[in-house]
């Protein structure tokens, strides 16, 4: 066995299953129109009220405003749209419901070729993604999504040395019942504050604060369809950090428990996602639909506060629209950094991408850092690989009598074996060398493909000459054909397969190699030739170093 092969089919397995999972995640059926109301089995956690509509959570039938049936209708007749603008974000606010409609990303542009800013949060279809809050109540009247605020103005701008700007909109109810939503915004920040401020000036009123994600299945744009990455919800729990709901399972999933202390919900794409997060100790429950029109849902909802005659209740949550920049994420709330979602590397992936980002704050190109973080791995694996090549030279060594044996014992595979087996024992061969070491490397190896794969960092970086975008394929196609001749050079300096056929796939691997990496992130790329290339410098270096040994050996 020798580990060339091992390495060369680990990576096709690779291949393989993103190819299969992106395909599957494009064509899967979309799931009939369901959805799951919120119900609670623990007579002790905060009570929810019952039948949801199906564009919300629960309120009292007489309270319920009429079903959406689609996306398009849900601004109430006479509503307005506010315009917010920071140094980061520009937001469109729908008077309606106070849903924030629209959101851009002012410093990520689509393309290097078109500048206008990546608009995350969208009203329209096909790609919608909104994202909406409001109060249910079960005694008095509440604000839902669809209640219609009044605004004090109409266009807000973050000034020059100001540190936040603030959003208020006012709802009354014929019962006296009054609200003010005030919605923060943060110079540098892609966090909103979203508060409510319940008023009941004349009779006691019980109720809830509930947030909501809801966008179609639509994929980002410019997203590769050779690169799968998680597109659709995340709960965070007590329970479980970070689950992951596939849109088809949003007709059925349920959580495992009824509530949990604070957590919060996310609905997640390439570099870019969207989340509700309430406050630490805030008991959530969460809950995901189905909807009308290809549309999803995840929310929570909180617990019931009883607010006074005369007195005020405040329910407050953030609200985070923008890029999956770590640092920024693990400032914010508990376990939102894996967001950027490593999988079960993740454990390797974090230290691998810290690495990275610290030799980018050295040298300012994070393709000089991939290359440098390359070299650190493999310095890192030296030794190891050593091992590995120094099998391989001496079983390259020996190929001939290998191939002489094949030939004198034909289809006898056991004659065959033993023959071998007794080569390998008088020449102190250990047919596994060469594949052990191997193993240990490949999960860092795959860190890194993941960590270069999910960095938002990378996205629109440039490298050098030809290559300005690190996040998108190479545009005349020489790393990947660079690639394709690294590989071709390393088959010759390992021993061939014994078996024709196999020999025939191991040479046609290089081509179809140079095939699927032409479409993937030049990044990604740079990284495998870079590889590459110093595998083959240090195994022609220790394969130089056994043929000399031996030809000392044959001429003493």
């Amino acid at each position: 066995m020798d580990n060339q092969r091992l390495l060369l089919f680990v990576a096709l397995s690779l291949v393989l299953m993103l190819l299969f999972s992106a395909w599957q995640e494009q064509n899967a059926p979309a799931p009939a129109e369901q959805q799951t109301g919120l119900t609670s089995a623990d007579p002790s956690a905060p009570s929810v009220a019952p039948s949801p509509p199906a564009d919300g959570p629960s309120i009292l039938p007489a309270e319920r405003p009429a079903v959406v049936e689609s996306s398009t209708a849900l601004a109430a007749i006479g509503s307005q749209h506010i315009l917010v603008e920071t140094d980061v974000l520009r937001v469109e606010i729908n008077t309606a419901g106070g849903e924030v409609s629209r959101a851009a990303l002012l410093k990520y542009p689509w393309t290097m070729d078109d500048p206008e800013p990546v608009q995350l949060l969208d009203n329209r279809l096909p790609n919608l993604f909104i994202a909406q809050s409001g109060l249910v109540s079960s005694e008095g009247s509440a604000p839902d999504h669809h209640a219609l605020y009044q605004a004090e103005k109409t266009e807000y701008r973050l000034g020059a040395g100001e540190d936040s700007l603030t959003v208020r909109l006012n709802w009354q109810s014929e019962d006296g019942v009054s609200v003010v939503k005030t919605l923060t915004f943060h110079r540098d920040s892609y966090v909103i504050d979203v508060d409510f401020e319940v008023t009941s000036a004349d009779k006691p009123w019980k109720g809830r604060a509930y947030e909501q994600l809801q966008r179609t299945k639509v994929a980002e744009r410019g997203q590769s369809t050779f690169i799968y990455t998680f597109m659709g919800g995340v709960v965070s729990s007590e329970w479980d950090p970070y689950e992951k709901i596939h849109f088809d399972d949003m007709a059925s999933w349920k959580p495992e428990q009824s509530y949990s202390r604070g957590g919060w919900v996310a609905m997640l794409q390439h570099y870019f996602f969207s989340a509700w997060i309430p406050d630490s100790d805030a008991p959530s429950h969460f809950y995901t639909k189905a909807l009308a029109d290809g549309r999803y849902m995840i929310g929570r909802s909180g617990a019931e506060q009883a607010v006074h005659a005369g007195d005020t209740a405040h329910f407050h949550s953030r609200l985070f629209v923008g890029p999956k920049v770590q640092e920024r994420l693990e400032k914010i709330a508990p376990n939102l950094r894996l967001s950027v979602d490593y999988g079960v590397l993740d454990i390797l992936a974090k230290p691998v991408f810290w690495l990275l980002d610290h030799i980018h704050t050295l040298v300012g190109n994070w393709g000089l850092a991939i290359i440098l973080v390359t070299l650190v791995i493999k310095l890192l694996f030296y030794k190891l690989s050593q091992a590995s090549y120094r099998s391989m030279a001496k079983m390259r060594q020996f190929a001939p009598r290998m191939k002489e044996l094949k030939e004198r014992y034909g289809d006898d595979r056991q004659k065959f074996s033993q023959a071998m087996m007794e080569i390998y024992k008088k020449e102190k061969i250990n047919p596994l060398g060469g594949c052990l070491p191997m193993l240990v490397q490949i999960p860092v190896f795959i860190a890194l493909y993941w960590v270069l794969l999910e960095s938002v960092e990378l996205r629109q970086a440039p490298f050098m000459l030809w290559i300005q975008d690190l996040s998108t394929k190479d545009p005349y196609y020489v790393l990947p054909v660079i690639m394709g001749l690294s590989m071709f050079i390393q088959q010759k300096l390992n021993p061939p397969p014994l078996d024709p056929i196999q020999q025939k796939i191991m040479s046609f691997l290089p081509l179809l190699f140079t095939v699927f990496f032409a479409f993937f992130p030049s990044g990604l790329v740079l990284y495998w030739v870079v590889n590459n290339l110093l595998s083959i410098a240090q195994q022609w270096y220790i394969t130089r170093q056994i043929e000399d040994q031996a030809a000392g050996k044959g001429k003493t």
